[in-house]
This record gives C-alpha cells, structure tokens and sequence, in this order.
C-alpha cells in the first residue's frame, strides 16, 4: 500500500509485509475476524474461500515474517509447536531427523512421543563439532534440526557450516530462531532451509499471544508446507495475527534494551562469588563466542547459570520478587526458569544430565525493566539461597 522505500531491518519490521489497508487507508492491517467469504459465483471469489485456507490478517503477518528472515513464504500457526509440527510433518516413515543435543523440551516430546509412532525417529548429536556431525549423516538422515544459542545452554552452532552439511548430502536444515529472532539472525541468509519460531516470544513480545511461525526460501517446500498447514489446520487466528503484526513493529527497540541488560547482568553474574558456570554467548569467555558474533547482532537476551554447591536453587526462585517465577521467555517482564523440572522435564534425566542440563541450573529471559533493578532482586535471592 504505502510503496516506501526502505533498506533497515528497523524499517522493515513496521513496513514490511502488506502494510495498511488500501481500501480506507487506515495504517494497520484490519482484523478479517470471518471465517468465510461470499462468492461471486461457482468457482469465482476475491482470492479468500475459508479462513483456514487463508485469511487477510494472517497472510500479512505471513507476508511479514517471510520478508523479515529472507525468506519466499511464511506460515502462521496456534503455536510455536504446531509450527514445528508442520514443518516434521514433511517426512514419512523410515527418516530420522538429526537434533542439537540440548533442544526445547517440546521439539524432543513430539519426536519422541508422537513422530516415533510414525517411524520418523531422531538422533541426538553435538552438532557444534561439523566434522563428527558430517560423519554421522548415513542415508536414512533426511534433516538437521537445530536451535542456535540453544535451549537452555546456549550453545552456539555455526549456521553456514550446518547448512553446507545439509546440501552435501541432499537433506534439509531447519533452525528453530526463537531466541534471536530476525532482528538479530537470519539463518536463510546463511544457506538454512527452514527457520521455526515460537511468536509467543520476543516476537509478540507482550506474553499475550501464543503463536508459532515458520518460513522458506524454496517454491516447491512452501508449496508442500502449505498443503501441509491447510490439511491439518493449525492456523493462526486473525486477532493473535493482528496482536503479532503489532509486536513486532516494536522489536527492534524492544531487543535493544533486552539485550543490552543481558550483557550488563551476565557480566555481573561472572564476576559474582556465588556462580559457578554462567551461560551466555555475549561474554567473550563464553562458547562459540567468535562463531555467534560472526552469524548474530549479538548475544540476546536468554542467560543460564548455576550456583555454587552450597547455595539453594528452590530457594533463590522462593526469594526472587522483581523476577517472575514462570515458564515461557521474551516478554518485556523478566522471568526465571528451572530448566530441569520446567521446559526440560520431558526429557530424560540421563539425557539431561549428559548435556549438562543439571538439576542445579537456573535459566533467565532478561526484560526490559531497569537493569539495576534486575540485579538487585538477583543478588537478594543469591543471598537468600545460601545455606
């Protein structure tokens, strides 16, 4: 509608996608809140038959998100799993999916729980070593499916080398971008064939929407993803569309003051008597440092760290006042997590110890408030948690 020009990520994320309504002019697109569409005559209509086929709001926020991570097509579903759903459903019975070894909860519940039935099996491997990763890809692999930094421990897979590995041996790459978002990494731009996002994350950002996206760069995939999102009917609503589309326009300045408190507090958290391990690909001490700074803006805003052995961990989250107990990340409040007995719990606890996903590890999705504030409440309970 509006025809601006624009070349900044920042400029994107409020023009991007169809922009406004060029019917009146307003400059958000309207919530179509139809699920059906009168029709000229048989087989005549305006380009909508039935909202799960297609909606206008939803197609904007598809628009929006594909031209945000670089993408050709996007897809908007009810949940960052259904998303992902989708996007597995793309394989049949005798493939097997290859998974970073510390990944959500939910992506290793529905391959272990559900997609096993179907004989679409997984295996879990360290795919920051490329070299042993690219010995490991035998004839029944048909993907890589990885979260960079990833879930909880963020650790940091070279995108292009993934990428390079799947197109060697003729499979897909899909890469869950939840924690950077396209403000701050774009896998397609490093050769990564999928990228699934949770919306109800940083990209919603308000803790107010539950959605999940996904995008391509290939005709023939988006073509095979969409069958794939109007036969099984995940969709997207258009008002949680609608409050998307609005989220998003406020994530550039939104990450900006995320990220630049996560550096501040894991910097802190380092130096501080009472941690043992802290966990955030910012710090230049950290894993992949060097390998994130060359495929990231920075460092995000997700940070893990562990405390020493004679401090409580049940005690630190009962002492926590300024930071909300909570499951979920990205939202402008800042939330704690227990990986162990929250996100992660459907995993095993061998699995999860092997990874070093620990009983004692404390997970937390830096917000927006002052980071001085943040800091305090931090060190209130650090205290309150020694025994």
């Amino acid at each position: 509608m509006s025809g601006k020009n624009y070349r900044t990520i920042e400029s994107r994320l409020i023009h991007g996608g169809i922009y406004g309504d060029e019917h009146t002019g307003a400059v958000n697109v309207p919530i179509y809140q139809t699920s059906t569409y009168e029709q000229q005559g048989l087989g005549q209509n305006k380009g909508w038959e039935y909202s799960r086929t297609g909606n206008p709001t939803r197609a904007a926020l598809e628009a929006l998100i594909a031209e945000l991570e670089g993408g050709t097509h996007g897809f908007a579903f009810g949940s960052g799993m259904a998303a992902l759903t989708a996007v597995l459903s793309l394989f049949k019975s005798g493939d097997r999916i290859v998974i970073s070894s510390n990944v959500y909860g939910g992506t290793f519940r529905v391959l272990d729980k559900i997609f096993k039935n179907f004989n679409i099996t997984y295996s879990i491997e360290d795919t920051t070593d490329l070299e042993a990763l690219d010995k490991k890809i035998t004839d029944d692999v048909k993907a890589i499916l990885i979260e960079t930094p990833a879930n909880p421990l963020l650790t940091i897979t070279d995108l292009s080398g993934i990428a390079a590995i799947a197109k060697k041996h003729g499979i897909l790459s899909i890469v869950d971008n939840t924690f950077m978002t396209p403000y701050l990494q774009r896998p397609i731009e490093n050769g990564i064939d999928i990228v699934v996002h949770s919306a109800t994350k940083y990209l919603g950002g308000h803790s107010d929407v539950v959605a999940g996206l996904a995008v391509v760069h290939d005709k023939l995939l988006a073509e095979r993803l969409a069958f794939i999102q109007n036969a099984t009917g995940g969709v997207l609503g258009p008002f949680d569309s609608f409050l998307l589309i609005r989220g998003i326009k406020t994530l550039g300045v939104r990450l900006d003051r995320h990220t630049e408190n996560a550096l501040k507090i894991a910097t802190w958290l380092k130096g501080h008597e009472a941690i043992k391990n802290v966990y955030y690909p910012g710090l230049e001490s950290s894993q992949g440092y060097e390998i994130n700074k060359k495929q990231a803006k920075n460092g995000g805003a997700m940070i893990s760290f562990e405390l020493k052995e004679n401090y409580d961990h049940a005690k630190f989250f009962a002492s926590l006042g300024l930071i909300a107990l909570a499951e979920s990340l990205g939202g402008v409040e800042s939330l704690a997590c227990h990986p162990a007995s929250m996100t992660h719990a459907s995993i095993p606890r061998d699995i999860r110890e092997k990874v070093g996903i620990t009983d004692g590890l404390i997970r937390i999705s830096v917000g927006i408030e002052g980071a001085d504030d943040l800091i305090a409440d931090l060190q209130q309970a650090i205290e309150k948690a020694g025994k």
